[in-house]
């Protein structure tokens, strides 16, 4: 069973009292564009989920009615245990390789880009792990662990790693010792030399230590959180492409063969030498580290959660109501979903072209009326008509609202 739409909720009430905190505090550990861009890779990735969820389900109940060793049942505390401490060790691997190996790193990356920490990092997820995830997992369903079981104990490993993404809560003592806490996990999401590739567990740290890639949190050292090759977007298409692009593009330059192949397995960083020399990359001085912003007068800002609310709703309804839509459907919610998350980051990042964009998406939403419940994304009536036909109308009343930036953005 999977927890995580039943957490959903939870999710967002710990973000609202985690804001609390911020403003009791005086702290300034939320900024809107930042937040935005994290809960929208979340919403990508869950949309995208519906899609390729299959990938890993399919190899799994293969691997598991063929590989198995033994046939334990779901039925045992024991089994449950086992598979939920098996699962986190598998984790702790494929989290590791993720930061040792560039093609594991391209997908992973997009959990580490923010350079805020907080509750909206938790949700900032990749879209491509799917593709390669699914073989760490492996070993659970070689050990016979029934598929309803690696499925439960999968969403409770990743709702215990929700709360950690806070730098609200201090060091805990001997907690630290056995599990991932905020801690030690703000160790892990930094880019200071010292923190470097540590703390790869999900629920439990000892295999950190077992393994000598543990490091606490130093009070000496305050954690400067991001990657050192900034994103320097607000864009969640592009935070999903970006470490795949820049592979891309030093495979396509390198003059050896050998080379365009191997540089997607190879240590993470590493380049061909022939491209390295040609097309040096910086090394980033952290002394002088300035975070990613782009100014927003408060009326864009009010405008862009809004529409970003919009989309949460619509993520929702997905997530609620995708075990019975057809593929048509999910894929037609797919891409309304990120053309309009692509959209609102371009309105985050003041390009001179995002008030056309915004027309586009908005004007999009008539062929939309007609193809969503011939697809089956949504009922045919007038109810859905009438919710779209109504969002556009308020959507256009709010670009009036804030003609005078938009314009002076488009000019």
């Amino acid at each position: 069973m999977d927890f995580v739409p039943y957490a959903v909720p939870f999710f967002i009430a710990l973000i609202v009292v985690e804001l609390l905190a911020d403003r009791w505090r005086g702290a300034r550990n939320y900024r809107v564009a930042d937040a935005i861009n994290s809960l929208s890779t979340g919403v990508l990735s869950t949309t995208t989920g519906l899609l390729t969820k299959g990938v890993g389900l399919l190899t799994y109940a293969f691997a598991l009615k063929h590989l198995a060793l033994i046939d334990l049942s779901a039925q045992s505390v024991g089994t449950w245990v086992v598979a939920f401490v098996f699962y986190d060790f598998c984790y702790y691997w494929l989290h590791r390789m993720g930061h040792e190996r560039n093609i594991l790193w391209a997908a992973h990356s997009v959990h580490h880009q923010s350079e805020d920490y907080n509750l909206t990092t938790a949700l900032r997820q990749t879209s491509t792990g799917f593709l390669l995830s699914w073989i760490f997992y492996l070993p659970l369903a070689v050990l016979g662990v029934p598929l309803v079981v690696f499925i439960s104990v999968a969403s409770l490993n990743l709702l215990y790693q929700f709360w950690v993404h806070t730098r609200h809560v201090p060091k805990l003592g001997w907690f630290e010792w056995f599990f991932v806490t905020p801690s030690n996990h703000r160790a892990h999401h930094a880019q200071n030399a010292l923190y470097m590739d540590r703390n790869y567990g999900g629920v439990f740290i000892f295999w950190d230590r077992l393994f000598g890639t543990f490091q606490e949190e130093d009070d000496n050292e305050p954690v400067i959180f991001g990657v050192t090759t900034p994103l320097a977007s607000w864009n969640p298409l592009w935070a999903n492409l970006q470490f795949y692009a820049q592979l891309w593009s030093d495979a396509r330059r390198t003059e050896s063969r050998w080379d365009k192949l191997r540089i997607w397995f190879m240590r993470t960083g590493w380049r061909p030498a022939d491209v390295k020399a040609s097309y040096p990359v910086a090394k980033p001085d952290l002394a002088r580290f300035r975070k990613f912003d782009v100014p927003l007068d408060r009326r864009q800002q009010v405008y862009i959660a809004l529409q970003f609310a919009v989309y949460v709703g619509f993520g929702s309804y997905l997530m609620n109501v995708g075990e019975r839509l057809p593929t048509a459907a999910l894929v037609l919610g797919w891409g309304a979903m990120a053309l309009g998350l692509f959209t609102l980051g371009v309105a985050l990042e003041n390009r001179p072209w995002a008030l056309k964009a915004e027309w586009v998406r908005l004007g999009l939403n008539v062929p939309l009326v007609g193809l969503a419940p011939w697809v089956g994304l949504w009922p045919a009536g007038n109810l859905g008509w009438l919710g779209l036909a109504s969002y556009s109308v308020l959507s256009v009343i709010g670009l009036y609202c804030c003609r005078g930036r938009l314009t002076r953005l488009a000019s």
